[in-house]
């Protein structure tokens, strides 16, 4: 979402999606559906929140820095008029936070008004904004979201709807975009579909989220997930079409929106989020059973997983730790000891299951592995007799270049250590991954087809699916690897 290289999160083992998109036209109170949409996907950003409406005549937008609903309470929602909204939920990254980069983003061009809000990451952002601004373009943010809207303003084509496939025949990357103009509503997603986009209905009114849950919220009825390389317009008069302006190539989707960003009860390319998490826990006992006596998940993200390996070993599952609900986000922290107090202030060991106990401890993942190594000297202080971390997605050995906060390359636990020296990192007594065939088998896939893969899984393998020009020489170690 940002041309700058993202950042990590205080305690710098977790990837983050960077955003979340909601929009619905037809509909009336469209600003306020949109926020109870944006509230249910609020895990997908958690440091920005904005809303545009038109009302018929003129467009109305509301940004801020925080969480729905410290941003928008009635009367904000009341500056909102009209039947016809968007908006996006973001986490910041570095150089990138500012109200100015707050979506959705708006212009005025020649044939009206535009706003867009953006889900992904847009790979070759700087090269084209080198040549929009050579040409003349002045750019009012930081975000690779504001090149869409200057493609789309200087391309020749004499409609709305052909400049805008001219502008997105330039980009390169991930995207799903809900896009606004006086006509009607526009989404789309890039033609590999990297990152999801699905289509609903409330009444007459058409809605478009990054998930299903946000459906579940505001009353929806899910439709269908927009395709790879479709686009699909709206308009007024609740008139849908769709278009398919970039062939059809093989999908791509983000497989790391079954191990972790999507919501537990969301649906996922017709798959339960919840059901294949599970799966993954199952296909991990199979592949790396440990002798224990108790099967304990790092909440939330773990609790799915280890109920399958739980299930599928016969070992007992347990809240062996209990995550504190009422701790908000915390920002980069300046050393080792505060990073700590941040785990501890998150989690607490419960002791009475741990004690004594041998332990399989569950994870979605393992980024930089700071996290892991206190959650496992937790369990240790807490009196456990072994540890066996066990983690639901193989070792993130790459950097993601399409909207999804992970470190540089060098910063990766998987991508300087193999599995025994990481497990000796994080003090465990072992440690073990998901293969990378196990995960797609939890998928509903046989296994990984190499020459062809299904989905995008270019973290764990580092087999990009697009071009990435603007990373080639910034970032060598993360693209030369592979």
């Amino acid at each position: 979402m940002n041309i700058t290289h993202p950042f990590l999160d205080s305690d710098g083992d977790k990837l983050r999606e960077e955003c979340g998109i909601f929009g619905v036209i037809g509909a009336r109170e469209a600003a306020a559906i949109t926020a109870a949409g944006l509230h249910s996907l609020q895990h997908r950003g958690q440091e920005a929140v904005g809303i545009t409406s038109f009302s018929g005549d003129e467009f109305h937008s509301h940004r801020g820095i925080g969480h729905v609903a410290q941003v928008f309470s009635q009367k904000e929602l009341d500056t909102l008029p009209g039947n016809m909204a968007s908006g996006h939920v973001r986490y910041a990254t570095t150089g990138g936070s500012g109200l100015r980069n707050v979506q959705p983003l708006f212009a005025d061009l020649a044939a009206g008004g535009f706003a867009i809000a953006h889900n992904g990451n847009i790979s070759n952002a700087m090269t084209l904004k080198h040549d929009l601004v050579s040409k003349g373009s002045i750019f009012q943010s930081t975000s690779d979201t504001e090149v869409i809207i200057h493609l789309v303003a200087t391309s020749r084509y004499p409609t709305l709807l052909d400049r805008f496939v001219d502008a997105l025949r330039m980009v390169e990357g991930a995207y799903s975009l809900i896009c606004m103009t006086p006509e009607g509503m526009i989404a789309c997603r890039d033609p590999l579909g990297i990152r999801p986009l699905v289509m609903g209905r409330i009444g007459d009114a058409t809605v478009f989220a990054s998930e299903t849950v946000a459906f579940d919220i505001v009353g929806a009825e899910f439709i269908r997930s927009i395709e790879p390389g479709e686009l699909v317009q709206v308009d007024h008069k609740g008139t849908i079409s769709s278009h398919r302006p970039f062939g059809d190539p093989a999908p791509r989707p983000c497989i790391f929106e079954h191990v972790y960003f999507s919501r537990p009860d969301s649906v996922m390319d017709g798959l339960s989020v919840y059901q294949v998490r599970k799966q993954i826990g199952v296909e991990l006992a199979k592949e790396a059973f440990a002798d224990a006596d108790v099967v304990i998940p790092v909440p939330d993200s773990g609790v799915p997983a280890a109920i399958g390996y739980a299930q599928e070993s016969g070992i007992p599952f347990e809240l062996g730790i209990i995550r504190s609900h009422y701790v908000g986000r915390t920002f980069i922290q300046p050393g080792d000891a505060a990073r700590h107090a941040d785990v501890k202030r998150k989690h607490n060991a419960n002791r009475a299951v741990v004690e004594g106990k041998r332990i399989v401890l569950i994870d979605d993942s393992i980024v930089r592995g700071t996290t892991s190594k206190k959650i496992v000297e937790m369990m240790r202080d807490a009196g456990a007799a072994e540890v066996h971390m066990r983690i639901a997605s193989p070792p993130t050995e790459h950097s993601c270049f399409y909207g999804v906060d992970t470190p540089e390359r060098s910063k990766l636990l998987a991508a300087t250590m193999d599995t025994a020296a990481m497990a000796d990192f994080i003090k465990a007594d072992s440690l073990a991954f998901v293969s990378i065939d196990g995960l797609y088998r939890a998928v509903g896939q046989e296994k990984r087809a190499s020459k062809c893969p299904q989905f995008c899984d270019a973290c764990f393998t580092g087999e990009y699916p697009t071009k990435l020009t603007d990373f080639t020489d910034r970032f060598p170690a993360e693209l030369n690897a592979a």
